[in-house]
């Protein structure tokens, strides 16, 4: 049985998605001898107090925010790594950290949206929900998503609650990171396996589309909601629906652009040429972005616990469990560079500012990398 990496929520009641003992797991595939076609170096290297969540890094106007499991949250410069303010909001973190640069937005594991300015805490307001993706900050409001699909809007200067939306829940849900991001004038939420354009001021939906079909005998199989992270391309979103499929929404019409069954965990990186993402296996697969046709696949980092995908200029880059960096040729998959880190997972996604790379570690460690 293969591992999906994910937990869910049935009630109460907290289900470990689980695949057999660690033993069973299958080796990682050994790394082939690589002569490097491009070039990259560390710039700078800083730590968290504590070990960083998935999905913990904002970045914005030069600036990098990470999140660290026991309530700890840096904001750093992206060009040098200078610490420009480190806090603490007295509680463990139950998802990662979003800022637009004035405002950083976290919730604890308690149940509270905190909002922070120059790292000292401007408001806190209670959640009757529980939550795994980070805050999204944006438009002076404050916007979270459940694990039960909901949505909720907050006034990011003192904290008012707007309006909240609620989407007819399944009896099980995914609580891993999902998609909540900025299209222009719509908040695009991830709301079980179809997308949902809302309006910001008011929560009212202006579309919502299936991404994927769920499919399966119960209800863990059928489990099929949207996960982070998604990618933009100017009016086209792409997003991977949990276990069923990969897919590319029209934001500005509204409409399904494609879908593509495959399997998977993790979120995905596009750019106008095509669409990344590992399955659960971690087998590559390229998609051409205008029609979701193969463009190629790679076997060769299988089983190697990838995180979901950045592009970076000429390749698309991928961390591993063993805190490695995988560069790869975007229109081949050829591996072209690898970066070490500090041997412990890369939890989420790498990021980027400007030319400088970010990802943090288990261990805590935030690393930053300039390909050259």
């Amino acid at each position: 049985m293969t591992s999906v990496r994910a937990v869910a929520w049935m009630g109460t009641l907290l289900i470990a998605i689980t695949g057999c003992a660690t033993s069973d797991k299958p080796k990682p595939k050994p790394l082939e001898p690589l002569t490097p076609q491009i070039t990259g170096r560390q710039v700078w290297t800083q730590r968290t107090d504590s070990s960083p969540l998935a999905s913990t890094v904002a970045v914005n106007v030069g600036i990098f925010t990470v999140a660290g499991g026991d309530g700890t949250v840096v904001a750093m410069q992206a060009e040098n790594g200078r610490e420009l303010w480190r806090a603490n909001v007295g509680s463990k973190l139950a998802a990662g950290v979003g800022s637009d640069a004035k405002t950083a937005a976290v919730v604890t594991r308690d149940g509270k949206l905190v909002a922070l300015e120059a790292g000292r805490v401007a408001w806190q307001k209670p959640l009757a929900v529980r939550v795994s993706t980070a805050p999204l900050v944006a438009g002076e409001r404050v916007f979270v998503l459940g694990t039960d699909r909901s949505v909720h809007a907050f006034d990011a200067q003192d904290g008012q609650k707007l309006w909240s939306v609620q989407r007819p829940n399944d009896p099980l849900t995914l609580a891993q990171a999902g998609v909540v991001i900025a299209y222009k004038d719509t908040l695009l939420v991830g709301q079980g396996s179809r997308l949902a354009g809302l309006d910001p001021r008011n929560g009212s939906v202006k579309f919502d589309i299936a991404v994927a079909s769920p499919r399966g005998t119960n209800e863990v199989e059928r489990l099929a909601d949207l996960v982070g992270p998604a990618a933009r391309v100017g009016d086209v979103v792409c997003a991977r629906s949990f276990q069923a499929a990969v897919g590319c929404v029209n934001a500005q019409q509204g409409t399904l652009s494609w879908t593509r069954p495959t399997g998977g965990t993790n979120g995905v990186a596009a750019d106008d040429q095509a669409v990344f993402a590992a399955d659960a296996s971690d087998r590559i697969t390229a998609w051409k972005a205008a029609t979701g046709e193969v463009l190629w696949t790679s076997d060769k980092l299988m089983y190697r616990g990838l995180s979901a995908p950045l592009i970076v200029g000429k390749a698309v880059v991928f961390g591993d469990a063993e805190g490695v960096l995988h560069f790869l040729s975007r229109d081949q998959g050829a591996a072209v560079l690898r970066l070490p880190t500090d041997g412990s997972a890369i939890l989420s996604a790498p990021v980027i500012s400007g030319s400088t790379m970010l990802v943090v570690t288990k261990a805590g460690g935030v690393f930053a990398f300039r390909p050259e």
